[in-house]
């Protein structure tokens, strides 16, 4: 019984070993090919950055109309929304009650005026009488005050003439500047009160046919952006509103503020944006992107190459023995359906684009070649969040 045991075991034992002798041998001769993946040089451009921020417009000028004399509205001389010039009528107020002072001032001077005229003829009468020694210094002086004391009032009523006469034109309310007027707060009947900023609104005027976009940058952007204008002039921008999808807005940065936030870390700019088309209404949010760097030359690779290990992005490279190898990347902005790739590999490298589920570092592949093809994806509709978002864009 025992000897019938070993035999058994002896068997089983030259079996194996003959099984695992012949395993390298089989897998030699007909073991399963290598994973077949496909592969791309980097695409090779010109790009330059460009910075994108979300903000909102402001009108460059804005005025409230006030009238300057207060009275009775009489006629409203424009359309709701309409564009205005500079010295257009808007509204006119009953002008009777100053037409009537006026008059009163204007009879006033011509009181004062003859007042005058008979004080010169007394003192020219005082001083042929003062030479003839009939009359005596005292009388002479007084008649040289009272001639002093009517042109003082004939002064004084010229320059309530004025005052009746300017009074009088304020009754024409006229548009300050250029723009697009608001509705209208008040209509014909309606008293209103005037001559002080604590009188009514009658309406406002914005200018529009450019506005201020106002946003916020970071510091190191800051100093990017200024020394980018130290060097090559304006810096310039681009505008678009919250549904549009490209940057059709042209304009250049004009102000940044005189410090930096306490708590932000960022400082106030506003560059100034073009509205042509009269699309855009002071605080409406939108999007600007300034450009932040030279155009240089980038590598770029497909967004789905890249490989994400942790705080480390990374790509499969096959090199020249077919093997798949590992290179830790430092990206750059998007351009298009591109990742720009700022570091980590060469212009000659073969990138796997295709087929990473079936690479491994340090296993053999059957690499496919494939050309890499640049598409200009539409841009997102712009957000309003206050972050800045990185792009890219192909110079040529």
């Amino acid at each position: 019984m025992r000897l019938r045991n070993f035999g058994t075991v002896s068997i089983l034992a030259t079996a194996f070993v003959l099984g695992a002798c012949s395993a390298p041998q089989a897998q030699e001769q007909g073991g399963p090919p290598p994973p077949q993946v496909e592969v791309a040089v980097p695409l090779s451009a010109e790009v330059s950055d460009w910075n994108g921020y979300t903000g909102r417009f402001e009108s460059v000028e804005r005025v409230e109309v006030r009238a300057r004399v207060s009275g009775y509205v009489k006629s409203v001389n424009f359309e709701d929304g309409s564009r205005v010039k500079a010295g257009e009528l808007l509204f006119t107020l009953d002008d009777r009650p100053f037409r009537a002072s006026l008059a009163q001032a204007e009879a006033g001077l011509a009181q004062a005026r003859a007042e005058l005229s008979q004080a010169q003829s007394d003192l020219e009468r005082s001083e042929k009488l003062r030479e003839s020694g009939a009359i005596s210094v005292e009388e002479l002086e007084q008649n040289r005050t009272r001639l002093a004391s009517a042109q003082a009032t004939v002064a004084s009523a010229q320059a309530g003439v004025d005052a009746a006469r300017l009074d009088l034109s304020f009754t024409r309310v006229t548009a300050p500047i250029d723009g697009r007027v608001s509705a209208r707060n008040v209509d014909p009947g309606n008293l209103v009160t005037g001559g002080n900023s604590a009188g009514d609104i009658l309406t406002t005027i914005v200018r529009d046919d450019e506005l201020y976009f106002t946003f916020n940058v970071s510091e190191s952007d800051y100093l990017r952006f200024m020394r980018a204008e130290q060097s090559e002039g304006a810096v310039k921008a681009e505008a678009r509103l919250q549904d549009e999808t490209s940057f059709t807005r042209p304009g250049e940065v004009v102000f940044a503020d005189n410090r930096m936030g306490d708590t932000t870390g960022s400082i106030r700019v506003r560059a100034l944006i073009e509205n042509e088309d009269g699309l855009i209404r002071p605080g409406m949010t939108g999007e600007v992107r300034m450009n932040g760097s030279a155009p240089y030359n980038a590598l770029m690779v497909p967004q789905t190459a890249i490989q994400t290990d942790g705080a480390r992005r990374t790509l499969f490279l096959v090199n020249e023995q077919n093997e798949v190898e590992v290179a830790t990347v430092q990206l750059g902005p998007l351009s298009g359906n591109m990742q720009v790739i700022s570091g980590g590999i060469e212009a000659n490298d073969r990138v796997i684009v295709n087929g990473l589920l079936r690479a491994r570092p340090g296993v053999s592949v059957n690499p496919v070649a494939v050309q890499l093809d640049y598409e200009a994806a539409p841009e997102d509709p712009a957000t309003v969040q206050s972050r800045p978002a990185m792009s890219a864009r192909r110079v040529n």
